[in-house]
């Protein structure tokens, strides 16, 4: 259980849902040629997972004072495991995550795009060691990290499978993982400047300079609060572009995405407490969830309309 927390298993099953939904939730229904067998996708969400996992346990190495204040129930490493072990966890993962992107981007006959396994690792222990410290460069970090799980999933299946005949349906469908990628950056961005408003307290006593405590904790809350209103308008401006004639998928859009971002907008104005801000960092974690499945509604919706 104490590995699980080291590599903070939710958010790795959180990602490769993420990755799974794309093509067994939507992909595979769309009659396109996809690069990947079954098993080489599952093999490319498995690095993902890994090369996070590695991220994780390098963060939680470099967190360890830091942890002690903000979540010091949660503190593995020093604890339950030691740094020694930790690192060696850490390299382990990495090597197993790289070692697989190497492999795939043969498959695809890309190798060169087997740079982007090492970019991802080099800017996760960047991220522990350097830029998380580093006002709003962290937190635009995490959220580009995840946003490009999303991207990932396009250069590896959807890329090498394209050809000039069909380009045009292919650019379709990469254009959707850009939306979602967007939609899934804009969400992180606001989850992470939310976290670091919740550990107001430890990074301030370690010395950090982080957005909240640059700006202030009350103003960085208000700016949250501004911001949230981004993806609210950008989700009922795509329902309203593209999803009208998707009665399911606008329903639950409404439901199950533009309703807890409502509820976000409302709590984080008059927020304060340590225990607020974990909610709505949880709540956030739960609109990019459901933002997500939509994809599987949509591939349901338009089934249903055929």
């Amino acid at each position: 259980m104490n590995f699980l927390k080291l590599i903070r298993y939710q958010n790795l099953l959180l990602l490769a849902f993420m990755q799974l939904i794309f093509r067994y939730g939507f992909f595979k229904y769309q009659n396109i040629p996809l690069a990947l067998a079954d098993w080489q996708y599952n093999l490319l969400v498995l690095s993902t997972v890994l090369i996070a996992a590695g991220g994780y346990v390098i963060n939680n190495i470099f967190d360890q004072d830091t942890d002690l204040i903000n979540n010091p129930k949660n503190v593995i490493v020093g604890a339950s495991i030691s740094e020694t072990h930790a690192y060696n966890i850490y390299l382990a993962l990495t090597s197993i995550g790289v070692a697989m992107g190497f492999y795939l981007s043969n498959v695809i006959e890309k190798p060169g795009f087997a740079a982007i396994f090492i970019l991802i690792a080099a800017t996760l222990y960047l991220y522990a060691t350097s830029l998380k410290q580093m006002m709003l460069i962290g937190n635009i970090v995490v959220a580009l990290l995840l946003s490009f799980s999303v991207i990932i999933v396009g250069i590896f299946d959807l890329f090498p499978a394209t050809t000039s005949e069909n380009q045009q349906q292919m650019g379709i469908f990469f254009s959707m993982l850009l939306d979602f990628a967007i939609f899934a950056f804009i969400i992180n961005l606001l989850r992470e400047i939310t976290k670091d408003i919740e550990d107001f307290e430890g990074d301030h006593n370690q010395g950090m300079t982080t957005f909240p405590i640059f700006v202030g904790e009350e103003k960085a809350t208000k700016i949250v609060f501004a911001l949230s209103f981004i993806p609210l308008i950008l989700v009922i401006y795509y329902i309203n572009r593209y999803l009208l004639d998707l009665l399911f998928v606008t329903i639950y859009l409404l439901l199950f995405v533009c309703g807890p971002l409502l509820v976000f907008i409302l709590k984080i104005w008059n927020a304060k407490s340590k225990q607020q801000f974990h909610f709505l960092s949880f709540l956030l974690k739960l609109i990019l969830f459901f933002g997500i499945l939509s994809v599987a509604v949509i591939s349901f919706n338009m089934k249903y309309n055929d």
